[in-house]
C-alpha cells in the first residue's frame, strides 16, 4: 500500500536528518531516482528542513535582518515543497493515464500528492510530539499533555493513511479521477506581486 511505503520512508528521512540535525546537510537519497520511494524521500527531506527553519525564525532574540533572511528562505523552500507535490502528482497522473473513469466517477477534494503532503507533515508532528512526551526536563503535566496530543496524531495518521489507500484504489477502479491544478504562488512571482512590479 502506498501510504505504508510513504510512512516508512518519512520515518526513515526524519531519523536520517536528525543524525546531523543540520538544515544545510546534503540529501543522501538511497532510492533509485526513477522510483516513487525516491520522490517520497526528497519530499519529506524538504519538509523536515523547512520544519527546522520555522523553529529558527521564531527565536524572539533573532536579529531582524537575519530573521528576514530566514523568512525569505522559508518562502523559497515552500515553493520547492509545492513544486515537489505537483511532481509527485505527475507520477500518479502518468501511472493512471490508462484508466478510463466510469461515467459516475467523481473528483476528490484533493489530489493524491497533496494528501501525501499532509502525511509527511504528520510524520514530523508525531516525531517532535513524541520527543516532548518523553522529554525528561519537562514537567509531568507537560509530558502528559503531549502524550494526549501524540495519541490524536497517531490516530490521524492511521485515518489519513486509510483514506489515501482508498482514494488510489478508487482511481484505479475508475470510481474517481485525478484533476491537478498547478498552484500559483503569486507573491513569489515578480510579475504578479504588485509590491514587486510597482517597484520595477
Amino acid at each position: 500500500m502506498i501510504s505504508e511505503i510513504a510512512n516508512r520512508i518519512f520515518n526513515q528521512v526524519i531519523t536520517d536528518y536528525h543524525k546531523f540535525d543540520d538544515i544545510d546537510h546534503p540529501v543522501e537519497n538511497p532510492y533509485d531516482a526513477e522510483s516513487l520511494e525516491h520522490l517520497f524521500y526528497i519530499k519529506n527531506w524538504i519538509d523536515t528542513a523547512q520544519w527546522h527553519m520555522e523553529d529558527v525564525v521564531r527565536n524572539p532574540q533573532i536579529d531582524p535582518v537575519e530573521g528576514l533572511s530566514w523568512k525569505r528562505r522559508i518562502d523559497a523552500q515552500n515553493q520547492v515543497r509545492t513544486d515537489m507535490v505537483e511532481f509527485i502528482d505527475g507520477y500518479f497522473l502518468n501511472l493512471y493515464q490508462g484508466i478510463t473513469a466510469l461515467p459516475e466517477a467523481k473528483i476528490n477534494t484533493e489530489s493524491p500528492a497533496w494528501a501525501i503532503d499532509r502525511l509527511s507533515i504528520l510524520a514530523l508532528k508525531i516525531y517532535h510530539m513524541q520527543e516532548e512526551a518523553e522529554r525528561e526536563s519537562a514537567s509531568a503535566e507537560h509530558r502528559a499533555q503531549c502524550q494526549t496530543k501524540l495519541n490524536v496524531l497517531l490516530s490521524q495518521r492511521e485515518d489519513l493513511s486509510t483514506s489515501i489507500n482508498e482514494l488510489l484504489a478508487d482511481i484505479e477502479a475508475g470510481k474517481k479521477y485525478m484533476k491537478v491544478y498547478k498552484q500559483m504562488k503569486m507573491y513569489n512571482d515578480p510579475s504578479l506581486n504588485p509590491v514587486l512590479y510597482n517597484k520595477a
